[in-house]
């Protein structure tokens, strides 16, 4: 009797297009040869993890025709095969992967598509969070302002691309329209939100503010913030752009950097 992981090893490999020697070994046919119910396997396990990314990339499965997305997904789990169970957590690298296989090479606007796609699937299934008054912060000593910490919302992300992609992915959604369309690559910076639900919002931030929200948003305090901000635009206002950040309601808590001697 083989050993459960080894068993698990071997099926694995087998089902993701490796050497099926061991698993043929180590599987019982029960009334359908070794071969045969590993096919059967394999079949249900690449059509199941390419629907979990038709799912999540359902533009880039429009724009480059299912059967080559199909072709694409089942080599892509080759790769890179889910590491959990959750499926909508499956396909973080797969936009890298369209940037690097060679078939699609020549769509270079491909690669940030999946990556708007990717974005917009983190935002939707993000865990939720109460925002906190604004008020609150008027207890932070004026002192510590430069090393103030403000968490944003886990369903808030920020997305730099080379091409317009969030005009792509709204042509494609239902009343869009592809005939207006015009692909020129031209670099963009957006703020990912859920606003409810299932719903998400996305729109075009200045490079300034940009660099300011995401700065924040990856738990930079507040002055290397400001002063990422002020080398994107020396006429950064800091004070409008935390106010306009304060009344977006997307800030859920805060916290004081330490300074280097522990102090907060």
């Amino acid at each position: 009797m083989p050993a459960l992981r080894d068993l698990q090893a071997a099926v694995r490999t087998a089902l993701l297009g490796g050497d099926e020697g061991p698993a043929l070994r180590l599987v019982s046919g029960d009334g359908i040869a070794p071969a045969a119910r590993l096919a059967i396997y394999r079949h249900h396990v690449v059509s199941t993890l390419t629907d979990a990314l038709a799912g999540t990339f359902p533009v880039v499965r429009r724009l480059v025709d299912p059967r080559f997305f199909a072709y694409a997904a089942e080599r892509y789990l080759r790769v890179d095969p889910p590491a959990g169970p959750c499926l909508f957590e499956y396909g973080a690298t797969f936009p890298d992967f369209l940037g690097a296989f060679a078939p699609c090479r020549h769509l270079a606007y491909l690669p940030d598509v999946a990556r708007l796609e990717w974005v917009i699937n983190a935002a939707v299934h993000a865990a939720e969070a109460p925002r906190i008054d604004p008020t609150a912060l008027s207890a932070v000593p004026g002192a510590a302002a430069p090393r103030l910490r403000l968490r944003t919302h886990p369903a808030v992300r920020y997305l730099r691309c080379a091409w317009p992609v969030d005009r792509v992915w709204e042509a494609h959604q239902e009343g869009g329209c592809l005939d207006e369309l015009r692909l020129v690559a031209e670099e963009i910076r957006l703020e990912v939100r859920r606003t409810s639900g299932a719903d998400v919002a996305f729109r075009r931030l200045a490079p300034a503010e940009f660099a300011f929200r995401r700065a924040l948003a990856t738990g930079r305090p507040l002055g290397e913030a400001a002063a990422e901000a002020a080398e994107a635009d020396p006429a950064f206002d800091l004070a409008g752009a935390l106010a306009a950040l304060l009344g977006d309601t997307i800030v859920v808590g805060f916290d004081i950097e330490p300074t280097k001697g522990g102090n907060p």
